[in-house]
């Protein structure tokens, strides 16, 4: 999508040189120069579409919304002039055009398959350097490095319960090897905090002088009408874009927004890089959610090679939605999961054609990583287990109380983690220096997680020692040593909570920081520590494997953070091979939701959205949100100066000066709304809508060929006389960048129909008209929308 925006500036800047020079010469384009300026940005399609009345979309400007109901419109335009083609050569045109999203989804399976497979084994080598290396394979980890067991060789690993000589430790003093674990984790921040960096990008502003937000207007408070659109600079918010887990930015991409450079090439990398070196660290951090971000930019990659995505924003992020879902497919050996994770927590768009696609997608991907074979294991399965127990029926008030410490943890963790990046993030110190922030919570994760044996590895490492089943073959493990023996239990008992205290706080502490990062892994820790220390009560130790609490906990508690239920139940069965207790986490999983809600009705990705301050329209939730009170349609309306700025008056000839639409643009610039446009009236009746696009591509463009002083035609002439005169006796004809039917609502309408056509209907505006006389009073466009719910919310 940016180079193609570079090849349009260029192919501008060409065509203003070219007839800056002609006008010199005196002399004019004639219309087939005109007409080859027209076909050169603008598909057949899109010429044929601007001959309805619908009207013209150009390439979308940076940072705006796409109109998804135009892009159907527009893809009906290129399905008919391909499937309607004649003889062999248009069946095989056909043919192609129809396979096209299942070979997309193949091919975006094996190729996120391949880099989870790279990320994977950096991972294993690269955290397992913060304690030593292994004898004769340097890059090897240490789970495969300890192929052959033998006695004990050193301190440390006895009291872990290792039994691995090929393993090399730094030093055997306690000490010493402290040291070397929280050097090597500060190291390894930085690098990944630095990397990240790299993607630093400042977005367009969307309102003068406050980022892309703008203030919010508070429902029923008057819009002011005073302030001038030039009062204060139009500003644009940098992001990061390889940051975080990427899973709010891609939930605003779906929603029909779009971010630049966020899917690009360098982000991929930079964020597979940045996600090796982050979760090497040690921190309460995982690179589940980074996933998504990655096969979300390799679904992007793959899309723009085929002009099917390539030209229609709607279809392109069909394509994505299915590509997401390979990212969790990957993360972790659940394909199922992957493709319900993509419909309940990502999409807002997903008809059955992309659950199709994300099945297939998600298929590919977990059939080249197990062929693939990251773990060693060839398997998908990541913490398999074979409970040798079962549940009875008084366990589900144990698997309740699960729930609800699990919605308790969520609650509080995103409350607090909430104000954390409200407050603590807002010193010019952590907002300038985003490293340094890293540095501190590397150092905070090291010195508190390292004395306790249970979390000084790797968060999956972690959840798997914690979900073992201490069976005959599994005795050597830390967890089923300790539960063993009665002389260190209650030391064994105080280290669970320790583990518990730490994630939460930590994971506070950690989430938000400019590193890849996700809160996956963290969330089922803590979950499993919780689990396991109510697993150790004497009535329940005696009579099932405390380990079935641990994977119920885990569940109860993602649950709980991330308020995921159908597709968390199914990926916690893919995770550990249990079918078995599938009831059981669905118990802990609605419980642990329910009492999240309860606390605090987000989970974390819409607050990590609030914190980025990036648009977002959720239907459902929307829906809730206006239902509270009774609000009507008008309260939308722009204020009168909007309206006079945006409104342009069109006599009966159809014809306006080009110096009023040239005003008109320089307003709309300055009000900093990308998305927006003019209303043509005639009468005070609508005529027509010209996006802020098309007018800035018809003036600065087509209008090369006319002089200064020409005039525009908008309309057909409903009189049949002469037009304005003009300079050179010429007329722009922009007729086919005009939408003749704008979509309208009542200004009395409730405000449920609004968010139901912009929610279903993916409009990008809706017209505004009076009860009764059907005049235009006001237009809405998306992000108006979304600001005012937003005032809502508070």
């Amino acid at each position: 999508m940016a180079s193609q925006h570079e090849e349009l500036a260029d192919e501008r800047s060409h065509l203003l040189s070219h007839h800056s020079h002609n006008r010199r010469l005196g002399s004019l384009v004639d219309e087939e120069d005109v007409a080859s300026m027209i076909s050169s940005h603008i598909s057949k399609e899109e010429q044929a579409l601007g001959e309805s009345p619908v009207g013209e979309r150009l390439p979308y400007n940076d940072y705006t919304t796409i109109d998804w109901l135009h892009d159907l419109v527009k893809d009906s335009f290129r399905y008919r002039s391909v499937h309607d083609a004649k003889g062999i050569r248009g069946a095989i045109a056909s043919s192609f055009d129809s396979s096209q999203g299942w070979i997309a989804a193949a091919i975006i399976g094996v190729l996120t398959a391949c880099v989870a497979f790279l990320v994977d084994v950096s991972v294993a080598t690269v955290s397992d350097w913060k304690t030593g290396y292994c004898r004769g394979r340097p890059f090897a980890s240490k789970e495969v490095c300890c192929t052959a067991k033998s006695p004990f060789t050193t301190p440390l690993q006895a009291e872990t319960g290792e039994t691995c000589s090929e393993w090399h430790y730094w030093t055997t003093s306690y000490s010493g090897a402290f040291g070397i674990y929280v050097a090597c984790a500060l190291l390894f921040g930085v690098i990944s905090g630095t990397v990240t960096l790299t993607t630093k990008r400042s977005l367009p502003a969307t309102a003068p002088g406050v980022g892309d937000r703008g203030p919010v207007q508070k429902p029923g408070e008057a819009a002011n009408d005073q302030t001038s659109p030039s009062s204060a600079a139009a500003t644009g918010k940098s992001i990061y874009m390889a940051a975080g887990s990427g899973i709010p930015e891609i939930k605003t991409i779906l929603s029909g927004f779009v971010i630049p450079h966020f899917l690009d090439l360098n982000v991929l990398v930079v964020k597979a890089v940045g996600s090796v070196f982050a979760v090497s660290t040690g921190m309460c951090l995982g690179k589940e959610g980074p996933f998504v971000h990655i096969s979300t930019c390799v679904a992007y990659l793959v899309a723009v090679r085929f002009p099917k995505y390539r030209a229609s924003g709607r279809k392109l992020r069909e394509l994505l939605a299915a590509g997401c879902s390979s990212g969790l497919a990957v993360a972790f050996g659940a394909p199922i999961g992957g493709v319900l994770f993509a419909y309940e927590e990502i999409a807002t768009h997903f008809p059955r054609k992309v659950l199709w696609r994300a099945f297939v997608c998600s298929l590919s991907a977990a059939m080249t990583l197990k062929a693939l074979n990251p773990t060693g294991t060839g398997k998908l399965v990541l913490f398999e287990t074979n409970y040798g127990t079962s549940y009875e029926p008084y366990h589900y008030l144990v698997f309740v109380l699960l729930g609800v410490a699990g919605g308790v943890f969520g609650g509080v963790f995103c409350k607090a983690n909430f104000l954390w990046s409200r407050t603590f993030r807002k010193y010019n110190i952590i907002k300038n220096y985003p490293v340094f922030e890293v540095f501190l919570v590397v150092l905070a994760t090291a010195l508190l997680q390292y004395p306790n044996p249970l979390t000084r590895e790797p968060g999956d490492v972690i959840l798997k020692n914690l979900l073992v089943d201490c069976t005959d073959s599994s005795r050597s493990a830390y967890v089923c040593v300790q539960e063993g023996d009665g002389g260190s239990f209650n030391k064994y008992l105080g280290w669970l909570g320790h583990g518990i205290l730490v994630k939460l706080v930590l994971m506070i502490v950690t989430f938000g920081i400019k590193v890849p990062s996700g809160i996956i892994i963290p969330a089922l820790d803590g979950g499993a520590f919780f689990g396991r220390l109510v697993g150790q009560l004497p009535f329940l130790a005696q009579t099932i494997s405390p380990g079935i609490f641990a994977m119920v906990g885990a569940g109860a508690f993602l649950a709980g953070v991330s308020r995921m239920t159908i597709s968390l139940a199914v990926i916690m069965f893919e995770l550990t091979g249990e079918l078995e207790f599938i009831m059981p986490n669905m118990i802990g999983i609605m419980v642990a939701k329910c009492v999240a809600d309860a606390l605090e009705r987000e989970g974390v990705y819409d607050l990590a959205q609030a914190v980025l301050g990036h648009p977002f329209l959720d239907h459902d939730h929307s829906m809730k949100i206006v239902q509270r009170e009774s609000h009507l349609v008008e309260e939308l309306i722009p204020p009168p100066q909007t309206m006079r700025e945006i409104t342009v008056e069109v006599p009966d000839s159809g014809l306006v000066p080009r110096r009023l639409l040239t005003e008109k643009l320089s307003q709309l610039r300055r009000r900093g709304l990308m998305d927006a446009g003019l209303v043509l009236v005639q009468r005070s009746m609508l005529q027509g809508y010209l996006a802020e696009g098309e007018l800035e591509f018809g003036l600065e463009t087509l209008g090369l060929a006319f002089p200064e002083g020409c005039i525009v035609r908008l309309l057909p002439s409903t009189t049949g006389g002469p037009g304005l005169p003009a300079d050179g006796d010429r007329e722009l004809d922009l007729q086919q960048f005009i939408d003749r039917t704008p979509l309208t609502i009542c200004a009395k309408a409730p405000m449920e129909y609004a968010v139901e056509m912009f929610g279903k209907l993916g409009l990008r505006h809706v017209c505004v008209t009076e009860e009764g006389t059907g005049k235009l009073v006001g237009v809405i466009i998306k992000k108006r929308l979304v600001v005012w719910l937003e005032g809502l919310k508070h």
